[in-house]
């Protein structure tokens, strides 16, 4: 652990003690420069908007090439970096947790553990998932740096729309030690002011299209990510550019960004 990464995990702590704020999901490394720039104050990973840049779907990518990218964010950037770890690439408590220990050797100083097998393809038993985020829990308490840990219940992106059990897992998830609780998938401010409520932890909300930042923070939200969203509409730029080149029309490659100030 450096003094680098000590400031910047004090830095990321500090932000959830403070105003609400929307924490971008950048893809590479010039995107994160990119963010930093227009003035944001910390990065999280984007598991499938990092897949993407190797080619791959969401779900595909190596615990090794996950390293690879959050030291490069790391070293890109000097915000802090929490990283999506999916299931942390392991069903076993002790493997999940130790996947969270290897972020922060990478550079991150925060990270989230979700509660989805993508191996079986189902949610995690109640007490498995709980014994999951305690044993992150006993990892990132001796890193000697405050590293942010994220529990996440994945019900509502896997089709399992039952609040009073996410209410529930995240309930336990606080209990058992994790410093942010995130529900991904909450689509009414119903269902987020519900889970705010439920927990006195901060809790991370994903933006959709048909909400504003004020209206997420009025339900209770501390922290609001994108996931791979932002991907997406750049990748749609693109494709709507290069779309319009096939047909002879040239005019998109009329646009231009501030590269010089982004990556000074």
């Amino acid at each position: 652990m450096s003094e680098r990464q000590q400031q910047k995990a004090e830095a990321f702590r500090a932000l959830h003690e403070g105003e609400p704020f929307v924490i971008p999901n950048p893809w590479d490394a010039g995107s994160a420069r990119m963010l930093e720039a227009l003035g944001f104050q910390a990065l999280a990973t984007t598991s499938s908007g990092f897949a993407f840049t190797l080619g791959k779907l969401d779900g595909n990518v190596t615990l090794d090439e996950l390293a690879a990218h959050v030291t490069a964010l790391d070293a890109a950037t000097g915000l802090p970096v929490s990283v999506d770890l999916e299931n942390g690439f392991d069903a076993s408590p002790d493997g999940a947790a130790a996947a969270l220990g290897r972020m922060a050797a990478a550079g991150a100083v925060g990270g989230s553990l979700e509660d989805w097998d993508p191996a079986e393809e189902r949610i995690y038993d109640f007490g498995h998932a709980v014994e999951r985020v305690a044993a992150g829990v006993a990892v990132v308490r001796e890193l000697g740096f405050p590293f942010t840990f994220t529990a996440r219940a994945e019900n509502h992106i896997h089709g399992r729309d039952d609040l009073d059990d996410t209410i529930a897992r995240l309930q336990a998830f606080e209990q058992a030690g994790a410093d942010v609780l995130y529900a991904p998938g909450l689509k009414t401010a119903d269902e987020i002011r519900a889970v705010c409520e439920a927990v006195t932890k901060p809790v991370n909300a994903l933006a959709f299209s048909n909400f504003t930042f004020a209206e997420i923070v009025e339900e209770g939200a501390q922290r609001v990510s994108v996931g791979g969203q932002l991907t997406w509409a750049a990748l749609k730029a693109a494709a709507d550019a290069a779309e319009a080149m096939r047909q002879g029309d040239f005019s998109a490659l009329a646009a231009r960004v501030p590269l010089g100030d982004w990556l000074a």
